[in-house]
């Protein structure tokens, strides 16, 4: 019986978004204004922030999990659903600042703020160093065929059996998925941004795009008038080992009443389908609410 590997996938190329205020890294970090430290109980971060009425989170900018749009909005599904359960905790306003993907937990433990909404997906090595919500979203992986899926694409092995040609994302994990089910990298090709792969199979250059279905979602919503579908999301099966990736909220490890008042919260938007109705217009769908044998436990502790 093959065990499950608990792993996080790449997120996709970043949107730089006009608006949002970087910060540069590590070394910027500590010229910022803090923010009061963390700490469970009276007069933690989850008190002070119900007394104040706002709450500092951090995002990315990486549409659609956590962007300021064109409008100057801050947005996105994890901002979304972050704000949801604030507002459910006392919390009605969220400012946002925007840190390179790879400094968002330095900052939170850094007191830049105080949680991060930018749908960080869950791995043993980040849960070292951060505490993380219950799993808000899965990541399955899918295609994007022509409308009415000629070809009945469903798995990598389909394209492999059926000599299909593929397109994958530069720097995301699908080519490897591909390559370790074995489909021949002269099926393969890979492209440089999400709209070259729609524009791929349009063109009738490849029969198929693998990415997730979040960002596949994304894509056909912004381009309404192409002529292709997403498959259904699936979680691919390498070396004998199902890999299913998860995103969710990030506190400091001090902030244990915070994160078990955020969880509860969460945990009813998930069961009541507020969740579903709040995401939707990021590309999410019902196969990326999490089953309950997705846990954080579990990713934290896989190798």
């Amino acid at each position: 019986m093959s065990r499950t590997a608990w792993s996080r996938r790449e997120f996709f190329r970043r949107t730089a978004i006009a608006g949002a205020v970087a910060i540069g890294g590590p070394a910027l970090l500590s010229a910022c204004t803090q923010t009061s430290t963390g700490g469970s109980g009276a007069g933690g971060t989850l008190e002070r922030a119900r007394s104040a009425g706002t709450i500092k989170v951090g995002i990315a900018n990486e549409a659609p999990y956590g962007f300021t749009d064109s409008s100057g909005k801050v947005t996105g599904e994890s901002v979304e659903v972050g704000r949801a359960v604030l507002k459910n905790l006392g919390i009605n306003d969220l400012q946002a600042t925007t840190v390179d993907f790879g400094s968002l937990i330095p900052a939170l433990n850094a007191n830049q703020f105080d949680m991060v909404t930018a749908g960080m997906f869950i791995n043993a090595q980040r849960c070292q160093n951060a505490a993380f919500s219950t799993p808000d979203y899965t990541a399955p992986t899918a295609f994007l065929v022509p409308k009415g899926n000629p070809d009945g694409v469903s798995t990598f092995e389909d394209i492999k059996n059926k000599n299909l040609r593929l397109a994958v994302l530069s720097g995301a994990v699908e080519q490897g998925y591909a390559q370790k089910s074995g489909v021949p990298d002269g099926q393969i090709q890979v492209f440089d941004s999400q709209n070259t792969l729609l524009q791929a199979v349009t063109a009738d250059r490849v029969d198929a795009a693998a990415l997730t279905n979040i960002s596949l979602n994304d894509v056909v919503a912004k381009n309404p008038g192409a002529n292709v579908e997403v498959t259904k999301g699936f979680f691919p099966t390498i070396d004998g080992k199902q890999t299913i990736s998860a995103g969710a909220f990030v506190f400091r490890k001090a902030d244990t009443d915070f994160v078990n008042a955020f969880n509860g919260e969460l945990t009813k938007l998930h069961q009541n389908g507020q969740w579903l109705q709040i995401v939707t217009p990021f590309g999410f769908t019902q196969d990326n609410l999490p089953g309950a044998d997705v846990t954080t436990e579990k990713l934290c502790a896989a190798a």
